[in-house]
C-alpha cells in the first residue's frame, strides 16, 4: 500500500487577481533648454536675423511696379525680379532642386550639420519660440517649477500670454508665406477689410498652425523623428566630417570637485560632471556619450562648457567642433581636397553655371506650332494650303509685336495674319495658314517657321512639316 495518505497537505494560498495596464511605450520627457551665451549662440542669432529679414522682407520688395519675388498661382507665372518663368520652364525648377541637393551634400561633407543648427527653419523658429518662452516664463528652472505647479490664476495668465505671443508670431509667419503666392500688398489690404479668399485663408491657417505646432510643441521631435536628413546623414559622414565632439581623453574620469582642488593629482579629468552641456542642448542629448544622430551641431554645449572651464580656470574646448585629422593648415587642405568634396563642388558649380546661363539667355517669347489634325491639307486657288495653330507666349512685361516668316519650300508663303500682337505675359493661340504651289513630289516636306520680335529683333525658329498630296 502506498503511504501517500500520510503525507502532509500543503494549503494553496489564493492570489488576488487584479487588472493592470502595462504601457509598452515610454513617454518622451519634455526638454527644458537652459539659456546660454557665447560665440556660437551669437552666431545662431546672427543667422536668425539674416534669414528672417530675408523671409519677411522679400515679399514687400518691389521691382518694375510689381512684387519682385512672386509665385503667382492664379496666373501660373513665377516672377523673379526681371524674369518671368512659365510652367513650360519646369526645367529650371528641376535644375534648381538638383543644385539644392548638391549644395546640401557639399555643405554636409565640409561642415557636417551646421545647416541644421544655424539656418534650418525648424531650428530657427524653435529658438525664436524659446526666446519668447524664456521672456514670459523664465529660464529652465523657472519653467520646470511653473509646469509642476497646479493650475491657478497666475499659471493660467502666464501660459495664455505665452501662447498668445506664439500664435501672433505664427500668424505673421503664415501671412508672409501666403504673400509669396499672392501679391502681399493686395493680401494685406484684403485682410484689413476681411475680404481674403478661401484658399488664402486656408493656407494662412495651415502654415500658422504648422509653425505653432512644430516650433512650440514638437520642437526636437521634428529633428529626431520627422526630418529625413537626420536619418541619412550617417551615409554622408566620414572621418573628416566636422562634428561636435567631447574630448573624453581629457575629460574622463569625470566628477565634481572644488575649484582649487588639484584634480589631476586625484586622477580626475577636466569634466566636473555639471551636466550644463545637457541642460542647454535643444534636443536634450548628452554629447559626452559620443556622436548621435539627434545632434544638430548648434554649438551651444561648447559655449556652456567653455563658461564652466573659464570659471574653473581650466583650458577651454573640452567640447569643440572637430574632425579626425583636422588640425593645422596642411590638414585643412586635405579636408577640403577630399574626392567627395571635389566631386560635389564640381557638380555644384557646373549645375549653377548651367542654370545661370539658361536664365540669362532665356528667350523673351516661346513659340509652338501645332498641326490641325482635322484637316491635313486643302486645295485652293493659290495651290495647296496646310492649316496650323500657332501658340505664342510673351515672356516679357511689355506689349510686343511679332512677324511670322516661313521657308523650306519654293513658293511657300503665309496666307493668314503675319503680324501678331501680344500683351505683357500673354499667351495667344492664333490660326496659321501656309500655302505652296502644287508639287509633283507628294508627301511631307520639312519647313521652318520663324517668328521675330520687332522690338529687339529676337527670333525663334520652329520646324514643322508641310503636306503635298
Amino acid at each position: 500500500m502506498s503511504s501517500s495518505r500520510n503525507k502532509p497537505v500543503i494549503p494553496i494560498m489564493a492570489v488576488p487577481v487584479t487588472d493592470q495596464t502595462i504601457s509598452l511605450y515610454q513617454k518622451t520627457p519634455k526638454v527644458y533648454p537652459r539659456s546660454v551665451s557665447g560665440y556660437f549662440k551669437n552666431w545662431r542669432w546672427l543667422m536668425i536675423w539674416l534669414t528672417q529679414l530675408v523671409f519677411y522682407g522679400m515679399p514687400w520688395l518691389q521691382y518694375g511696379g510689381r512684387q519682385a519675388l512672386l509665385l503667382d498661382i492664379d496666373t501660373h507665372r513665377f516672377y523673379l525680379f526681371g524674369l518671368v518663368i512659365f510652367p513650360q520652364d519646369l526645367f529650371y525648377l528641376a535644375l534648381l532642386l538638383i543644385i539644392s541637393a548638391l549644395g546640401l551634400f557639399l555643405f554636409t561633407a565640409v561642415a557636417g550639420r551646421l545647416w541644421c543648427g544655424f539656418s534650418c527653419p525648424q531650428s530657427v523658429y524653435t529658438e525664436i519660440f524659446l526666446w519668447m518662452e524664456r521672456t514670459i516664463e523664465g529660464d529652465r528652472m523657472a519653467r520646470q517649477k511653473l509646469d509642476s505647479q497646479p493650475w491657478g490664476v497666475r499659471k493660467s495668465g502666464i501660459k495664455v500670454s505665452k501662447h498668445s505671443a506664439w500664435l501672433a508670431f505664427s500668424l505673421v509667419t503664415g501671412f508672409t508665406f501666403v504673400g509669396y503666392f499672392t501679391p502681399i500688398r493686395e493680401l494685406f489690404s484684403d485682410a484689413l477689410q476681411w475680404q481674403m479668399g478661401g484658399w488664402s485663408c486656408f493656407w494662412l491657417g495651415f502654415y500658422s498652425l504648422a509653425t505653432y505646432g512644430n516650433a512650440g510643441f514638437l520642437r526636437e521631435q521634428v529633428c529626431k523623428h520627422m526630418c529625413p536628413y537626420a536619418r541619412f546623414q550617417s551615409a554622408m559622414f566620414d572621418n573628416h566630417t566636422l562634428i561636435v565632439a567631447y574630448d573624453s581623453a581629457r575629460g574622463e574620469p569625470r566628477g565634481g570637485r572644488s575649484k582649487h582642488q588639484d584634480y589631476q593629482a586625484d586622477g580626475q579629468g577636466s569634466c566636473i560632471d555639471c551636466n550644463i552641456c545637457v541642460q542647454v542642448c535643444p534636443v536634450g542629448i548628452d554629447i559626452r556619450n559620443g556622436l548621435q544622430y539627434e545632434c544638430i551641431s548648434c554649438g551651444l554645449c561648447i559655449d556652456a562648457c567653455n563658461e564652466v572651464m573659464d570659471k574653473m580656470q581650466y583650458p577651454r574646448d573640452l567640447i569643440r567642433f572637430s574632425a579626425a585629422g583636422l588640425s593645422g593648415q596642411h590638414k585643412l587642405r586635405q579636408h577640403l581636397l577630399r574626392p567627395r568634396v571635389l566631386i560635389y563642388s564640381g557638380l555644384f558649380v557646373l549645375m549653377t553655371a548651367w542654370l545661370g546661363y539658361g536664365l540669362l539667355h532665356k528667350p523673351d517669347f516661346k513659340v509652338d506650332i501645332i498641326r490641325d489634325r482635322n484637316i491635313m491639307f486643302r486645295e485652293t486657288d493659290h495651290g495647296i494650303e496646310n492649316p496650323y495653330q500657332l501658340h505664342l507666349t510673351n515672356a516679357t512685361e511689355h506689349n510686343q509685336r511679332y512677324q511670322v516668316r516661313v521657308s523650306g519650300i519654293d513658293g511657300l508663303r503665309v496666307e493668314s495674319e503675319q503680324l501678331l500682337t501680344a500683351a505683357p505675359t500673354e499667351e495667344i493661340l492664333v490660326p496659321l495658314s501656309l500655302s505652296a504651289p502644287a508639287s509633283d513630289q507628294p508627301g511631307s516636306h520639312r519647313i521652318q517657321i520663324d517668328v521675330t520680335a520687332l522690338s529687339n529683333g529676337e527670333q525663334v525658329s520652329t520646324n514643322s512639316t508641310f503636306y503635298q498630296p
